[in-house]
Protein backbone atom coordinates (compact mmCIF):
# COMPACT_ATOMS: atom_id res chain seq x y z
CA UNK A 1 0.00 0.00 0.00
CA UNK A 2 1.34 3.40 -0.96
CA UNK A 3 1.50 6.38 1.37
CA UNK A 4 -1.45 8.14 -0.28
CA UNK A 5 -3.61 5.01 -0.10
CA UNK A 6 -2.87 4.67 3.62
CA UNK A 7 -4.44 8.10 4.14
CA UNK A 8 -7.84 6.83 2.99
CA UNK A 9 -10.40 5.36 5.36
CA UNK A 10 -11.75 3.05 2.67
CA UNK A 11 -11.25 1.75 -0.85
CA UNK A 12 -12.75 4.68 -2.73
CA UNK A 13 -10.71 3.90 -5.84
CA UNK A 14 -12.79 0.77 -6.48
CA UNK A 15 -15.89 2.96 -6.23
CA UNK A 16 -14.50 5.33 -8.87
CA UNK A 17 -13.75 2.42 -11.19
CA UNK A 18 -17.30 1.08 -11.15
CA UNK A 19 -19.31 1.49 -14.39
CA UNK A 20 -21.44 4.64 -14.13
CA UNK A 21 -23.86 5.64 -16.88
CA UNK A 22 -24.32 9.17 -15.52
CA UNK A 23 -20.63 9.96 -14.92
CA UNK A 24 -18.65 7.59 -17.16
CA UNK A 25 -15.79 10.08 -17.41
CA UNK A 26 -14.88 9.43 -13.76
CA UNK A 27 -13.90 5.86 -14.53
CA UNK A 28 -11.87 6.96 -17.54
CA UNK A 29 -9.95 9.59 -15.57
CA UNK A 30 -9.42 7.26 -12.60
CA UNK A 31 -7.93 4.64 -14.92
CA UNK A 32 -5.74 7.28 -16.55
CA UNK A 33 -4.64 9.36 -13.58
CA UNK A 34 -4.88 7.05 -10.54
CA UNK A 35 -4.36 3.53 -11.90
CA UNK A 36 -1.98 4.91 -14.52
CA UNK A 37 -2.93 2.76 -17.50
CA UNK A 38 -0.89 3.49 -20.65
CA UNK A 39 -2.55 5.58 -23.36
CA UNK A 40 -2.84 2.62 -25.71
CA UNK A 41 -4.49 0.37 -23.13
CA UNK A 42 -7.65 -1.21 -24.56
CA UNK A 43 -9.41 -0.80 -21.21
CA UNK A 44 -8.53 2.89 -21.08
CA UNK A 45 -9.58 3.48 -24.68
CA UNK A 46 -12.91 1.74 -24.08
CA UNK A 47 -13.52 3.86 -20.98
CA UNK A 48 -12.65 7.01 -22.91
CA UNK A 49 -15.10 6.12 -25.69
CA UNK A 50 -17.89 5.70 -23.15
CA UNK A 51 -16.97 8.99 -21.50
CA UNK A 52 -17.07 10.84 -24.82
CA UNK A 53 -20.32 9.32 -26.06
CA UNK A 54 -22.51 9.21 -22.95
CA UNK A 55 -23.14 11.25 -19.82
CA UNK A 56 -22.43 14.93 -19.24
CA UNK A 57 -19.84 15.34 -21.99
CA UNK A 58 -22.47 14.39 -24.54
CA UNK A 59 -25.01 16.73 -22.93
CA UNK A 60 -22.61 19.66 -23.32
CA UNK A 61 -21.59 18.84 -26.88
CA UNK A 62 -25.18 18.29 -28.00
CA UNK A 63 -25.93 21.94 -27.17
CA UNK A 64 -23.05 23.34 -29.22
CA UNK A 65 -23.99 25.49 -32.22
CA UNK A 66 -22.81 24.38 -35.70
CA UNK A 67 -20.09 27.06 -35.91
CA UNK A 68 -18.51 26.03 -32.60
CA UNK A 69 -19.94 28.30 -29.90
CA UNK A 70 -22.59 27.79 -27.21
CA UNK A 71 -25.72 29.98 -26.79
CA UNK A 72 -24.43 33.14 -28.48
CA UNK A 73 -21.43 34.14 -30.59
CA UNK A 74 -18.49 36.15 -29.28
CA UNK A 75 -16.11 35.85 -26.34
CA UNK A 76 -18.22 33.20 -24.64
CA UNK A 77 -18.15 34.51 -21.06
CA UNK A 78 -21.91 34.93 -21.07
CA UNK A 79 -24.29 33.55 -20.27
CA UNK A 80 -23.14 31.93 -17.06
CA UNK A 81 -22.76 28.97 -17.02
CA UNK A 82 -23.75 27.68 -20.42
CA UNK A 83 -21.72 30.04 -22.62
CA UNK A 84 -18.77 28.87 -24.67
CA UNK A 85 -16.06 29.45 -22.05
CA UNK A 86 -17.88 27.61 -19.28
CA UNK A 87 -18.87 24.75 -21.58
CA UNK A 88 -15.35 24.23 -22.90
CA UNK A 89 -13.78 24.45 -19.43
CA UNK A 90 -16.25 21.85 -18.13
CA UNK A 91 -15.46 19.55 -21.05
CA UNK A 92 -11.73 19.87 -20.34
CA UNK A 93 -12.15 18.98 -16.68
CA UNK A 94 -14.21 15.93 -17.65
CA UNK A 95 -11.46 14.54 -19.83
CA UNK A 96 -12.63 15.59 -23.29
CA UNK A 97 -9.86 16.42 -25.76
CA UNK A 98 -9.12 17.39 -29.33
CA UNK A 99 -9.71 13.87 -30.61
CA UNK A 100 -13.38 14.93 -30.73
CA UNK A 101 -14.04 17.16 -33.80
CA UNK A 102 -16.54 19.34 -31.94
CA UNK A 103 -13.97 20.04 -29.24
CA UNK A 104 -11.46 21.10 -31.90
CA UNK A 105 -14.07 23.37 -33.43
CA UNK A 106 -14.97 24.92 -30.09
CA UNK A 107 -11.35 25.56 -29.12
CA UNK A 108 -10.63 27.14 -32.51
CA UNK A 109 -13.69 29.37 -32.16
CA UNK A 110 -12.73 30.54 -28.66
CA UNK A 111 -9.12 31.19 -29.60
CA UNK A 112 -10.39 33.39 -32.42
CA UNK A 113 -12.70 35.32 -30.09
CA UNK A 114 -11.02 35.44 -26.66
CA UNK A 115 -7.40 36.30 -27.47
CA UNK A 116 -7.08 40.07 -27.25
CA UNK A 117 -5.14 42.19 -29.78
CA UNK A 118 -2.21 42.29 -27.34
CA UNK A 119 -2.33 38.50 -26.92
CA UNK A 120 -3.80 37.64 -23.51
CA UNK A 121 -7.04 35.79 -22.85
CA UNK A 122 -9.94 38.22 -22.52
CA UNK A 123 -13.53 37.55 -21.52
CA UNK A 124 -14.75 39.85 -24.32
CA UNK A 125 -11.88 39.65 -26.81
CA UNK A 126 -10.63 43.19 -26.12
CA UNK A 127 -7.48 44.24 -24.28
CA UNK A 128 -9.52 45.51 -21.34
CA UNK A 129 -11.19 42.15 -20.68
CA UNK A 130 -8.35 40.46 -18.82
CA UNK A 131 -9.19 38.73 -15.52
CA UNK A 132 -6.80 36.36 -13.74
CA UNK A 133 -9.55 33.85 -12.96
CA UNK A 134 -10.88 33.75 -16.53
CA UNK A 135 -7.45 33.64 -18.16
CA UNK A 136 -6.33 30.98 -15.70
CA UNK A 137 -9.07 28.41 -16.09
CA UNK A 138 -9.22 28.96 -19.85
CA UNK A 139 -5.46 28.57 -20.26
CA UNK A 140 -5.46 25.39 -18.19
CA UNK A 141 -8.41 24.06 -20.19
CA UNK A 142 -6.63 24.64 -23.49
CA UNK A 143 -3.70 22.55 -22.28
CA UNK A 144 -5.96 19.81 -20.95
CA UNK A 145 -7.81 19.65 -24.25
CA UNK A 146 -4.53 19.24 -26.13
CA UNK A 147 -3.95 22.73 -27.49
CA UNK A 148 -0.84 23.55 -25.47
CA UNK A 149 1.21 23.61 -28.66
CA UNK A 150 -0.83 26.48 -30.08
CA UNK A 151 1.40 29.56 -29.92
CA UNK A 152 -1.59 31.72 -28.99
CA UNK A 153 -2.12 29.65 -25.84
CA UNK A 154 1.47 29.80 -24.62
CA UNK A 155 1.69 33.51 -25.47
CA UNK A 156 -1.52 34.21 -23.54
CA UNK A 157 -0.19 32.41 -20.46
CA UNK A 158 3.12 34.27 -20.73
CA UNK A 159 1.18 37.55 -20.82
CA UNK A 160 -0.69 36.41 -17.71
CA UNK A 161 2.66 35.81 -16.02
CA UNK A 162 3.71 39.35 -16.96
CA UNK A 163 0.47 40.70 -15.52
CA UNK A 164 1.53 39.09 -12.24
CA UNK A 165 5.15 40.27 -12.23
CA UNK A 166 4.59 43.61 -13.96
CA UNK A 167 7.29 42.88 -16.53
CA UNK A 168 6.60 44.90 -19.67
CA UNK A 169 3.18 46.07 -18.43
CA UNK A 170 2.51 49.81 -18.22
CA UNK A 171 0.44 51.51 -15.54
CA UNK A 172 -3.31 51.84 -15.99
CA UNK A 173 -4.16 54.87 -18.13
CA UNK A 174 -1.02 54.61 -20.22
CA UNK A 175 -1.29 54.79 -23.98
CA UNK A 176 0.90 51.70 -24.34
CA UNK A 177 -0.91 48.63 -25.65
CA UNK A 178 0.39 46.28 -22.96
CA UNK A 179 -0.93 47.87 -19.82
CA UNK A 180 -3.17 47.27 -16.85
CA UNK A 181 -6.86 47.87 -17.44
CA UNK A 182 -10.07 48.26 -15.48
CA UNK A 183 -10.26 44.83 -13.88
CA UNK A 184 -6.56 44.08 -13.46
CA UNK A 185 -5.16 47.36 -12.23
CA UNK A 186 -1.74 46.26 -11.02
CA UNK A 187 0.66 43.37 -10.53
CA UNK A 188 0.45 40.52 -8.06
CA UNK A 189 -3.15 39.34 -8.71
CA UNK A 190 -4.70 42.75 -8.03
CA UNK A 191 -8.28 42.93 -9.29
CA UNK A 192 -10.81 45.75 -9.15
CA UNK A 193 -13.56 43.18 -8.51
CA UNK A 194 -11.77 42.60 -5.18
CA UNK A 195 -11.55 46.32 -4.36
CA UNK A 196 -8.11 46.59 -6.03
CA UNK A 197 -6.70 44.00 -3.64
CA UNK A 198 -4.94 40.77 -4.62
CA UNK A 199 -7.52 38.09 -5.43
CA UNK A 200 -6.67 34.64 -4.10
CA UNK A 201 -9.21 32.91 -6.34
CA UNK A 202 -7.58 34.61 -9.31
CA UNK A 203 -4.16 33.55 -8.03
CA UNK A 204 -5.20 29.89 -7.83
CA UNK A 205 -6.58 29.96 -11.38
CA UNK A 206 -3.48 31.73 -12.68
CA UNK A 207 -1.24 29.18 -11.01
CA UNK A 208 -3.31 26.40 -12.60
CA UNK A 209 -2.60 27.82 -16.05
CA UNK A 210 1.09 28.35 -15.29
CA UNK A 211 1.36 24.82 -13.91
CA UNK A 212 -0.10 23.44 -17.13
CA UNK A 213 2.96 24.58 -19.06
CA UNK A 214 5.69 21.89 -18.91
CA UNK A 215 8.71 23.03 -16.94
CA UNK A 216 11.05 23.05 -19.91
CA UNK A 217 8.69 25.30 -21.86
CA UNK A 218 8.16 27.98 -19.22
CA UNK A 219 9.50 31.45 -19.80
CA UNK A 220 11.41 33.44 -17.18
CA UNK A 221 8.26 35.48 -16.61
CA UNK A 222 6.30 32.30 -15.92
CA UNK A 223 8.86 31.07 -13.39
CA UNK A 224 8.85 34.45 -11.65
CA UNK A 225 5.06 34.51 -11.56
CA UNK A 226 4.97 31.01 -10.07
CA UNK A 227 7.35 32.09 -7.30
CA UNK A 228 5.19 35.12 -6.60
CA UNK A 229 2.06 32.98 -6.56
CA UNK A 230 3.56 30.51 -4.09
CA UNK A 231 4.54 33.32 -1.74
CA UNK A 232 1.07 34.85 -1.90
CA UNK A 233 -0.89 31.62 -1.40
CA UNK A 234 1.33 30.26 1.36
CA UNK A 235 1.70 33.52 3.28
CA UNK A 236 -1.48 32.97 5.31
CA UNK A 237 -3.10 30.40 7.55
CA UNK A 238 -4.88 28.21 5.02
CA UNK A 239 -7.16 26.74 7.67
CA UNK A 240 -8.66 30.23 7.83
CA UNK A 241 -7.95 31.52 4.31
CA UNK A 242 -7.72 35.09 5.50
CA UNK A 243 -6.94 36.47 2.07
CA UNK A 244 -7.77 40.10 1.17
CA UNK A 245 -11.47 40.63 0.52
CA UNK A 246 -13.29 43.58 -0.99
CA UNK A 247 -15.45 44.26 2.06
CA UNK A 248 -12.94 43.34 4.80
CA UNK A 249 -15.21 40.58 6.08
CA UNK A 250 -14.20 37.06 6.98
CA UNK A 251 -12.94 34.70 4.30
CA UNK A 252 -15.36 33.13 1.87
CA UNK A 253 -16.80 29.87 3.11
CA UNK A 254 -16.43 28.50 -0.39
CA UNK A 255 -12.75 27.82 0.32
CA UNK A 256 -13.90 24.93 2.49
CA UNK A 257 -16.60 23.58 0.15
CA UNK A 258 -15.26 21.08 -2.37
CA UNK A 259 -17.15 20.80 -5.65
CA UNK A 260 -17.07 20.21 -9.38
CA UNK A 261 -16.51 21.60 -11.97
CA UNK A 262 -13.93 24.24 -11.03
CA UNK A 263 -14.89 27.59 -12.49
CA UNK A 264 -14.03 31.01 -11.03
CA UNK A 265 -14.62 29.89 -7.42
CA UNK A 266 -11.56 28.22 -5.86
CA UNK A 267 -11.44 25.86 -2.90
CA UNK A 268 -8.63 24.64 -0.66
CA UNK A 269 -8.40 21.39 -2.56
CA UNK A 270 -7.69 23.25 -5.80
CA UNK A 271 -5.15 25.46 -4.03
CA UNK A 272 -3.28 22.37 -2.81
CA UNK A 273 -3.59 20.83 -6.25
CA UNK A 274 -1.91 23.70 -8.09
CA UNK A 275 0.85 23.92 -5.50
CA UNK A 276 1.41 20.17 -5.77
CA UNK A 277 1.62 20.30 -9.57
CA UNK A 278 4.27 22.99 -9.14
CA UNK A 279 6.23 20.85 -6.69
CA UNK A 280 5.08 22.43 -3.45
CA UNK A 281 2.66 19.81 -2.14
CA UNK A 282 5.07 18.73 0.58
CA UNK A 283 5.59 22.24 1.97
CA UNK A 284 5.40 22.08 5.77
CA UNK A 285 3.04 25.07 5.73
CA UNK A 286 0.42 22.80 4.14
CA UNK A 287 0.42 20.24 6.95
CA UNK A 288 -2.72 21.57 8.64
CA UNK A 289 -4.40 22.04 5.28
CA UNK A 290 -3.81 18.40 4.33
CA UNK A 291 -5.39 17.39 7.65
CA UNK A 292 -8.42 19.56 6.93
CA UNK A 293 -8.84 17.88 3.53
CA UNK A 294 -8.44 14.35 4.89
CA UNK A 295 -10.82 14.97 7.78
CA UNK A 296 -13.62 15.66 5.28
CA UNK A 297 -13.71 12.05 4.02
CA UNK A 298 -16.34 9.60 5.23
CA UNK A 299 -15.69 6.11 6.61
CA UNK A 300 -15.48 4.72 3.06
CA UNK A 301 -12.82 7.19 1.93
CA UNK A 302 -15.23 9.33 -0.08
CA UNK A 303 -15.70 13.09 -0.21
CA UNK A 304 -19.04 14.88 -0.56
CA UNK A 305 -20.17 17.38 -3.19
CA UNK A 306 -20.23 20.56 -1.08
CA UNK A 307 -20.45 23.10 -3.91
CA UNK A 308 -22.64 22.49 -6.94
CA UNK A 309 -23.59 24.26 -10.17
CA UNK A 310 -26.59 22.01 -10.74
CA UNK A 311 -29.43 23.85 -12.43
CA UNK A 312 -26.96 26.21 -14.08
CA UNK A 313 -25.04 23.87 -16.40
CA UNK A 314 -26.22 21.87 -19.41
CA UNK A 315 -26.60 18.82 -17.18
CA UNK A 316 -26.72 18.11 -13.46
CA UNK A 317 -23.60 16.57 -11.90
CA UNK A 318 -24.28 14.31 -8.91
CA UNK A 319 -26.18 15.49 -5.83
CA UNK A 320 -25.08 18.25 -3.49
CA UNK A 321 -24.36 16.98 0.02
CA UNK A 322 -23.89 13.35 -1.03
CA UNK A 323 -20.68 11.39 -1.68
CA UNK A 324 -19.20 12.59 -4.96
CA UNK A 325 -17.11 10.60 -7.39
CA UNK A 326 -15.87 13.80 -8.99
CA UNK A 327 -14.69 15.36 -5.73
CA UNK A 328 -13.19 12.06 -4.56
CA UNK A 329 -11.33 11.78 -7.87
CA UNK A 330 -9.94 15.26 -7.30
CA UNK A 331 -8.67 14.27 -3.86
CA UNK A 332 -7.13 10.97 -4.94
CA UNK A 333 -5.41 12.63 -7.88
CA UNK A 334 -3.72 15.25 -5.72
CA UNK A 335 -2.85 12.75 -2.95
CA UNK A 336 -1.15 10.45 -5.45
CA UNK A 337 0.87 13.33 -6.87
CA UNK A 338 1.92 14.66 -3.46
CA UNK A 339 2.55 11.31 -1.73
CA UNK A 340 3.37 8.80 -4.51
CA UNK A 341 5.41 6.26 -2.51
Amino acid sequence: MTQWQSMLKGDSLSWLLEPDTENPAVRYLALRDIVGLPQDSSELLEAKTKAMTTGTITAVLDNQRPTGYWVKPGGGYGPKYTGSVWSLVTLAQMGADKSEPRVRQAAAYLLDHTVSPVGWFSYNGTNSGFLHCHAGYLGAAMFALGFGDDLRVTAAIDWQARMITGEGIAEAGSEESARYYHYTTGPGFICSANANKPCAWGAVKAMRALGSVPGGQRTLAMDSAIDRGRQFLLNTDLTVCDFPTRDKTKASGNWFKFGFPLLYVADLLELIEVLTVLGGGGDLRLEKTWKLVLDKQDDQGRWAMDYSYNGKLWSGIEVKGEPSKWVTLRVLRVLKRAFPN
